[in-house]
């Protein structure tokens, strides 16, 4: 399978020119975290935006891209 980045994967929109830019604004994994998004402060996952990474760490843990990423 061919690398992808988490927006790719969870379809969220958020990329640069992503049908929810104008919305919810360009994700802060994009365009060089996404591969590591939970890295990241800001993310918006779960229909909110994430703190910082070890505040969104439970929610990362049981995020199928996560898991994806990191087997």
């Amino acid at each position: 399978m061919a690398e992808k980045n988490c927006w790719e994967f969870k379809k969220c929109g958020r990329e640069a020119g992503g049908i929810k830019v104008k919305e919810l604004g360009v994700c802060p994994a994009n365009p060089n975290h996404g591969r590591d998004c939970w890295m990241v402060a800001g993310t918006f996952c779960g229909g909110k935006v994430q703190g910082t990474d070890a505040q969104k760490h439970s929610t990362c843990m049981v995020c199928e891209w996560y898991k994806q990423v990191k087997n």
